[in-house]
């Protein structure tokens, strides 16, 4: 019991957990209040980088931020999750810095949430999340995986 306590990462992945659910929780209604007045997101954070399909690009961006906060909430497709986070938070630290410069209180929110997202990415979900529990039904079905990498291997050699 001791030797599983001490030698098992479950503290890590706690820790990973607490930085999904937090960081998740967190950015989500960032994602929401895009979406109240889309519009005005559009005009006020996307037509000043002069990046074209202004709307289209705010929709995204709100998108990103809810469905990716709900994957990493869930531990579902986390990496996919944490991958459309940075991808935004980035966006977002461009036009901080292109508009206001280095300011300090306006990038740290956003270096927090940039530093949560590429951590995600890098260590994965960790054991409490729901791509855990997907790799080892799959582990523990190996016909179904089989399967699975037959029927890809199959679409791979039509795709060339």
């Amino acid at each position: 019991m001791i030797r599983s306590i001490l030698t098992r990462p479950y503290l890590s992945n706690f820790g990973l957990l607490l930085l999904r659910v937090f960081t998740g929780t967190l950015l989500i209604h960032h994602g929401y209040e895009k979406l109240i007045n889309i519009e005005n997101f559009a005009d006020a954070f996307v037509r000043p980088l002069h990046l074209p399909f202004p709307v289209l690009l705010a929709y995204i961006a709100a998108f990103s931020e809810i469905i990716g906060s709900w994957f990493l909430i869930t531990g579902l497709f986390t990496r996919l999750g944490a991958l459309a986070i940075a991808g935004t938070i980035t966006v977002a630290i461009y036009h901080a810095i292109a508009t206001a410069g280095f300011n300090i209180y306006l990038l740290e929110l956003l270096g927090l949430y940039l530093a949560a997202a590429i951590s995600v990415l890098a260590c994965g979900p960790g054991l409490f999340s729901v791509d855990e529990l997907i790799v080892r039904w799959l582990e523990t079905n190996p016909k179904l995986l089989t399967r699975l990498s037959s029927n890809f291997s199959k679409s791979s050699t039509i795709l060339k």
